[in-house]
């Protein structure tokens, strides 16, 4: 709608003919669904009312300017306001168009728009309400609010003072440190501050800024602190930042601020975890969900106070003990914790449950601050059921596990995850924040700012990984070829869509699109290879990875509407997380552990899927039945099983029986071409007449080029063979060899767990697989009883257990020993002949008259 051609009254709700309150709704007159932009089928007024916003994503913290795409407003408002959240009761916010004590100010964001502070975290029932503003060339701003969550956030938008929320769209909340560094405020030498008031530490503090990020010639600069309150584990427990107080006001918007920390007053030293928040002097401070910057989270220890100054061992001892007695009263998080990979490769393998920590990554140059002796670490993806933890594995140069048990460098658990937990909000599922209150400041208490280390060891113990079973692995490529989860191998190229993979364990499902390649010449192959493959668990969002545009070129859906990812590669959805690398590569962390791996081969899509061991026997589609028999993998709907050695034309039968129903289909219908030629037609098309394995006659100089460049690897072979093109070929066999690596990755190991070295000794060897060796010595005036070296054995028992050292007895003492039984036998020796000499005397004597 042209600028200055807005109605200032909207449709009424559900009017046919407008997308006013109907955002998604696909029924009427015309659409507001995301896929009506490709059909042509939008109400005229659709981007007026289903908002896009740029940018789109900001920090949970809040504080991140927006512009609402597509709509322009020089109608007269007396309020826009920003609704966030499910439309309940208003979190403590006042009556709407309350303003803060200015008045609004044309083409800025306007300190008077904007509500008075609040810092209570958002549930399923509240939402939330910010002022919004026109700016002078009539586009329409929010600024997005402190949240305590991560993900898609719903808001709507009134532009009559509140009487009316027509309009609404979505924003992405990420973790803090997924924003980029000129959005937030830097603590120049973090160190310093984190460990300001220690030995040796003392010195001005700097912070620094992009200052064209505040639109402002003055600035303030404040201290926000975050706690956790209420009993844990119970309704009460409650999240809650709050502003604590200013560290300067009305200064230059320099970019630049450097002060001495001063101790803070003693109501504010309870606070131990923080940051700084950098608003416009326009707003009173502490005013909240106004444009900021704000810094990382971090411990305050430059503001704590005299007491910690004075003697910071002693403050920091006495706060680990504290909280080594709270962590005593509190649950045993540990227990419903998953293993650790045994390896690093099964660890990078395994990517449907672990990711890369990126504070130690391998593929950044391996800087491992808090974990030396490793060189990568990855998180378990999803908290604990129960108590919302995590895990971390951390694994040396030779692809050990690293463990606390024998370095301070090794893995350690979270009572908090890191990346929280669904539902967020409140404690110990906010994201970030929590992680910080019971598993990062306790580390500070303890290891950094004290030399009690051992306490949080024996607290945060590494994961063993004996119970640790690997991912299994199935995968699809080329023209297409299917490996199954036990093993099993088959092409399949048929055109339509199909079930790759069912689950009723957690109702899970995969479906693809599959379609003939278009040669440059034009004309089609007779082989198929996928270009969408779409995912759904449970009632988690439904994600779409397809092929769109040029070459090689991957789209992913949300829901049926095409995600951006020019900010985040990473998003947190219901259900599942999901990651982008390099543009062509989309992996897929499901809730109950599945993972997806979508990537471009050649000119079609290879798609990996990964499922945890509890998937045994719930398995069924394309991908096989998962229970360890190739034997069985075959089976139709009907439960009839076609045999290991079937035909390929019987193997086409079995592919074209699981073609999606329409009813339950995944994907997209967002342009007529996919309409007329998939949601309209029969999902598999019988009239396709693919090439068979038994029908390719290549002629002998493209049989010659395809084993130069196949080897024996027949899926490569084949797709020469059904394409002509080397090309497509050399795809296939990449992928396949991507397969079998990940598969070798992933074949299982034996451990025999952690072995301990002997009281008043030590041992070599901290690999605790089968075949590995450990070997035992003794401290310097101890001996060693029992065997020297222990084996882990192929059953998983060491050969030897753990010897003792006992005291070793000096050698003059031995001496003393010797000798001094020797002159005891040398003294009963005397006596006795003495006494013999004695006895015969009294006899010669006895004969004398």
């Amino acid at each position: 709608m042209g600028s200055g051609q807005i109605s200032s009254a909207a449709p009424p709700p559900g009017a046919q003919g407008s997308c006013s309150h109907r955002c998604g709704d696909r029924d009427g007159s015309c659409s507001c669904h995301p896929t009506c932009s490709g059909l042509g089928t939008c109400c005229s007024d659709f981007r007026d009312f289903c908002l896009e916003v740029s940018p789109y994503s900001g920090s949970m913290m809040g504080g991140k300017d927006f512009q609402v795409q597509h709509l322009t407003w020089f109608i007269p408002t007396d309020g826009v306001i920003c609704r966030w959240g499910s439309p309940g009761a208003p979190c403590a916010l006042g009556a709407p168009g309350r303003r803060s004590g200015r008045g609004p100010r044309r083409g800025s964001p306007g300190p008077g728009l904007a509500f008075p502070a609040t810092s209570c975290p958002r549930r399923f029932k509240e939402s939330i309400q910010t002022l919004g503003y026109v700016d002078s060339s009539g586009h329409v701003h929010c600024v997005s609010p402190l949240l305590y969550e991560t993900g898609h956030i719903p808001f709507t938008l009134s532009m009559d003072n509140g009487r009316s929320f027509p309009r609404s769209g979505t924003w992405l909340a990420v973790h803090p440190s997924k924003v980029s560094e000129t959005e937030k405020s830097q603590l120049e030498n973090e160190t310093l501050w984190q460990y300001y008031g220690t030995a040796g530490t003392t010195d001005n503090l700097t912070v620094t800024w992009e200052p064209s990020a505040l639109p402002t010639r003055s600035v303030t600069i404040e201290l926000w602190g975050y706690e956790e309150t209420g009993k844990p584990y119970s309704g009460e427990w409650t999240a809650k930042w709050s502003y604590l107080y200013s560290l300067a006001t009305s200064i230059p918007n320099s970019g630049f601020f450097t002060f001495t920390p001063k101790p803070a007053p003693p109501n504010f030293q309870r606070w131990e975890v923080g940051a700084l928040r950098i608003i416009s002097s326009r707003y009173y401070a502490g005013e909240k969900d106004v444009q900021a910057l704000w810094s990382n989270e971090h411990a305050l220890a430059w503001h704590l106070g005299e007491d910690f100054r004075a003697d910071p061992k002693a403050w920091a001892r006495a706060q680990c003990l504290a909280w080594e007695q709270l962590e005593d009263q509190l649950p045993n998080f540990l227990e419903e914790l998953p293993d650790c990979p045994c390896t690093l490769a099964q660890a990078r393998a395994d990517s449907g449950r672990f990711h890369t920590d990126y504070g130690c990554d391998i593929e950044r140059g391996s800087v491992c601050t808090y974990h030396p002796g490793a060189v990568h670490c990855v998180r378990s993806v999803q908290a604990s059921p129960r108590f919302a933890s995590g895990q971390q594995c951390c694994y040396t140069e030779a692809g050990s596990l690293l463990l606390t048990a024998d370095s301070t460098g090794g893995s350690t658990p979270d009572r908090g995850h890191d990346w929280g937990a669904p539902p967020f909000r409140t404690p110990p599922r906010v994201p970030g924040l929590s992680h910080w209150l019971y598993d990062v400041v306790s580390f500070y208490h303890c290891c950094l700012w004290a030399p009690e280390c051992s306490r949080y060891m024996r607290r945060r113990p590494s994961s063993d990984c004996r119970s640790y079973r690997p991912s299994r692995l199935a995968s699809a490529f080329g023209d297409p070829h299917f490996i199954t989860f036990d093993g099993a191998s088959f092409s399949f190229n048929g055109r339509g869509e199909y079930v790759l993979l069912e689950a009723e364990l957690t109702n899970l499902r995969v479906q693809g699109r599959a379609q003939p390649r278009t040669t440059p010449e034009g004309p089609q192959d007779r082989g198929t290879g996928l270009t969408a493959v779409a995912v759904q668990e449970g009632n988690s969002d439904v994600v779409e990875v397809r092929l769109a545009g040029g070459a090689g070129v991957l789209q992913v859906l949300l829901n049926q509407e095409v995600l951006s990812f020019t900010e985040q590669s990473w998003m947190d959805l219901k259900g599942m997380f999901l990651s982008v690398a390099a543009g062509d590569s989309v992996s897929i962390m499901l809730s109950s552990g599945a993972g997806l791996e979508v990537s471009v081969q050649g000119p079609f899509l290879s798609v990996t899927v990964l499922l945890p061991e509890k998937f045994l026997t719930h398995t069924q589609g394309l991908l096989g039945t998962l229970n360890d028999d190739p034997t069985d993998d075959f089976v139709l709907r009907d439960g009839n099983v076609l045999p290991p050695k079937a035909s390929s034309r019987e193997l086409f039968r079995f592919g074209a029986d699981w073609a999606v129903r329409n009813t339950s289909s995944l994907l997209t219908y967002d342009s007529w071409f996919l309409v007329n030629n998939f949601l309209y037609q029969p999902k598999h098309d019988y009239t396709f007449q693919p090439l068979f394995p038994e029908e390719t006659t290549p002629n002998p100089s493209q049989a010659a080029e395809a084993a130069k460049l196949c080897g024996d690897n027949y899926f490569c072979i084949f797709d020469v063979m059904a394409t002509g093109s080397l090309s497509v070929g050399n795809a296939t066999r990449m992928a396949h060899q991507w397969h079998q690596h990940r598969a070798q990755s992933l074949q299982p190991v034996t451990s025999c767990g952690w072995l301990a070295p002997p009281p008043n000794g030590r041992k070599e060897g901290t690999r605790y697989l089968s075949g590995s060796t450990v070997y035992f010595h003794c401290d310097s005036g101890y001996s060693l009883v029992g065997a020297e070296v222990s084996t882990c054995q192929a059953d998983g028992i060491w050969s030897r257990p753990t010897p003792m050292c006992q005291p070793a007895r000096s050698y003059t003492v031995l001496l003393s020993i010797i000798f001094g039984g020797l002159a005891v036998v040398a003294v009963v020796a005397l006596v006795y002949v003495l006494l013999r000499h004695r006895k015969g005397n009294m006899a010669i004597w006895g004969s004398q008259p």
